[in-house]
Formats: structure tokens, C-alpha cells, sequence
């Protein structure tokens, strides 16, 4: 699952380099998505879930705290920094449990609705000015997903209203990650996110817990793993080129939880999804172009 990390910075002049590293980090994303889907084969979400955070929170904290200590921590919105992270963790918990139900690809486009509900959202919240473009993008974004879920079709169920629920809690996390860009740095925020999901996840694991094998181990490990290094990896692409030029580059993760979910899970989707979401590739990189105009 993508998660946006800060605001375009200075300096960026690698476009080459900006668009391999976004390319690595939406097939880590999808790659842990797909651990995701074969661990609650096996283990409860809470459990998958709490793993990846907990591994995603040491290995962070192996990196920066010897170079920063606890100064990583310091925020000027705790309030608003604790907001974001229930969003990420609401996200990561429906995410998950659609994955039970939902393909990987199918979840995947329908949870890319975000930057959508972003640009439809951000008048009302952060007063920002939308054309009739971009709403035209917002419309033709829920097209996608009729299409996608159409009466008759094997994914009209409740269970599509997961990865919906997620969108729209991904949607709120980048509205904050917009907002907190402007006052603490991206360490910080993707550090105070990773410990206090571990911390809210870790109270509720206990109720959930089932020992894993060693090789699941392995794997929950390569799961928190994956996820800390695309957050990463995504960071330093806006430090080499800039967002307007690497947002059509992060649906590359739809191309990959396509190709994974064919290759590990045996799935391949029908004529009517692929257009669904190619819909809603179109509507959210027609968002994007909207934007840099402005």
C-alpha cells in the first residue's frame, strides 16, 4: 500500500534517478501487500498488521536514533501527528482484511482512489481551489470503481466496501502529510506514525496471538522490511525530481500487485477490470496534471 512521504524538495534535478527510485518502492509496496495477503492466510489481521509495524518501528529506530536520538520524536503537532497515524493504521487494518476477500490487483486499484478523494476533499478542508477538471478526474474516479464492482460481477459484495474505507482513510492521511509537510520533517512523521501503531497494535495483539513458524517469521520480518525500505526509497525520489513528474510513476504498484497476483495467488482479471482500472489511473493522474497547472 503507497504512502505519500513529504513535499517536493530543493536540489531536484535527477529525474532518472527520482523515477527508479519511485518505480523500486511501488514493487516493495506491492510486494509487502502481497505478503500481507498470503500471512492472513494463516494469521489473524491484527497479527499481520502489528508485524509489520513492529518490524517497520526497529528497523527505523536502527537507523535514526543513533544519528538524531530522541530529537526524531519532537514534534510541533503531537495532536495532529497522533491523527495521522490512526488514518495510516485505519488504512493498513482495511487494507488487510480486504486482501482476505479482494485481489490484489482489484484492492489495490480501489484503494488508489485516494489521491481522487484528496483532490474532492481538499476544498472543504484545507480551502484549496478545484476546477472543473478536477472534479471531472473525481467523477470519472468512481467510474472506475462501478466499473470495477459492477452489479453481477464476483466482486459485488460488502467486502469491496473495505478497500473503499481504506481509500478514504488514506485519503485524510495524505491531507495530514500535506499539512505536517509544512512543520515537521518527514523522519519525524513517518517515525512518530511507525511507533505509535506499534504501540496501539501491540495492546491488541495479545488477544490475537498464534506463535509462527520460523518461515512465516522470515516472512513477517521481509514484511515490515519491504514497507520501511518503499517509505524510504519514496523519500528520496522527491529529493531527485519532482512530484508533478513522478505521480503517473506510482501506478506502476497496480502494474505489480497485478503481476504478483497472477504469479503468487493464480489470479488474472477480467477485461472489465482492467478497464476499471485503467478509469481510475486516468481520473488520478488527470488529478495530478490539474494540479501542477495550478
Amino acid at each position: 500500500m503507497t504512502s505519500p512521504i513529504s513535499t517536493p524538495l530543493s536540489g531536484v534535478n535527477h529525474p532518472f534517478k527520482g523515477i527508479l527510485l519511485v518505480v523500486v518502492a511501488t514493487f516493495l509496496f506491492s510486494s509487502h501487500d502481497a505478503l500481507s495477503k498470503y500471512l492472513c492466510g494463516f494469521y489473524p489481521v491484527v497479527m499481520v498488521v502489528w508485524a509489520r509495524y513492529v518490524i517497520h518501528t526497529l528497523l527505523m529506530a536502527g537507523i535514526f536514533l543513533p544519528q538524531s536520538g530522541l530529537r526524531v520524536l519532537r514534534t510541533k503537532r503531537p495532536l495532529l501527528q497522533l491523527m495521522r497515524a490512526l488514518c495510516l493504521l485505519g488504512t493498513s487494518l482495511l487494507f488487510t482484511s480486504a486482501l482476505l476477500f479482494i485481489p490484489l490487483a482489484e484492492a489495490t486499484a480501489v484503494n488508489f482512489l485516494a489521491p481522487v478523494l484528496v483532490t474532492a476533499l481538499s476544498v472543504p478542508l484545507l480551502g484549496e481551489q478545484v476546477t472543473r477538471g478536477q472534479w471531472l478526474a473525481v467523477v470519472c474516479g468512481f467510474i472506475g470503481v462501478l466499473i470495477i464492482v459492477h452489479p453481477g460481477g464476483e466482486l459485488f459484495t460488502p467486502a469491496v466496501l473495505l478497500p473503499f474505507c481504506s481509500a478514504l482513510f488514506f485519503c485524510f492521511y495524505q491531507l495530514l502529510t500535506r499539512k505536517l509537510s509544512e512543520i515537521d520533517s518527514p523522519t519525524t512523521s513517518n517515525f512518530f506514525a511507525g511507533l505509535c501503531n506499534t504501540l496501539v497494535m501491540s495492546a491488541l495483539v495479545p488477544f490475537f496471538w498464534q506463535v509462527p513458524s520460523l518461515g512465516h517469521g522470515f516472512l513477517m520480518v521481509a514484511l515490515g522490511a519491504c514497507g520501511m525500505t518503499a517509505h524510504l526509497f519514496l523519500t528520496q525520489a522527491f529529493r531527485h525530481a519532482a512530484p508533478a513528474l513522478l505521480a503517473p510513476f506510482g501506478y506502476c504498484q497496480i502494474v505489480f500487485a497485478g503481476l504478483l497476483g497472477w504469479l503468487l495467488f493464480s489470479h488474472t482479471p477480467t477485461l472489465t477490470t482492467v478497464l476499471g482500472i485503467a478509469v481510475i489511473c486516468c481520473s488520478g493522474l488527470a488529478a495530478a496534471w490539474q494540479q501542477r497547472r495550478q
